[in-house]
């Protein structure tokens, strides 16, 4: 060994033990302590006037298939719904899913929900619930009190089996438009 050998060995073994001593953990990791906002329940009456709403149609998928159709592979879905206006809340009436017959699988929504601007909430069916189908949807509505800028309502798909993975983005589509400040048709 050369002489200087031994000191840069000493040094590397010094810092190596500095390193693994010390927890440093960067400033913006989020708290995992802290729960996920909840939307606030509202209750919508008869003076609820609606200035605008939507029923969004989104599909979605529990699984696909591969391998000449031989095989299935999973999704997970998180159904995002995003309010994009800058000041105003919309008001979640409903949130349906249903499954490739048009059979109603599971209602997420007993009270409406309250986004406030520039909020999100999602919804999520579990990789291995597969009671959807190939050809499931969303139906998801939404009121507001004023004239607002449409929310984002898509469906995110995940899934990895292997070493494979796949994930895609299915955006919702308006199937119908509610305006001309309507009472609510809710009791």
């Amino acid at each position: 060994m050369k002489p200087y050998s031994h000191i840069y060995l000493a040094i590397a073994v010094i810092i190596l033990a500095s390193c693994q001593s010390t927890n440093i953990q960067p400033k913006s990791q989020p708290d995992a302590t802290q729960p996920t906002p909840v939307p606030k329940i509202v209750t919508l009456d008869k003076n609820f006037k609606i200035a605008s709403g939507q029923t969004v149609y989104v599909p979605v998928y529990s699984h696909i298939y591969h391998y000449n159709r031989q095989e299935v592979f999973e999704l997970a879905v998180t159904l995002s719904i995003r309010n994009t206006d800058l000041t105003n809340p919309i008001v979640i009436t409903s949130v349906r899913y249903y499954n490739s017959e048009g059979k109603l699988v599971k209602q997420y929504l007993e009270r409406p929900i309250q986004l406030d601007a520039l909020a999100s909430t999602a919804f999520f069916v579990n990789r291995n619930d597969t009671s959807g189908g190939l050809g499931a949807n969303f139906i998801v509505e939404w009121v507001a009190q004023t004239e607002i800028s449409e929310p984002v309502v898509e469906a995110v798909m995940i899934g990895t089996d292997f070493q494979q993975g796949i994930s895609f983005v299915s955006p919702g589509k308006v199937i119908k438009n509610q305006n001309n400040d309507r009472r609510s048709p809710l009791k």
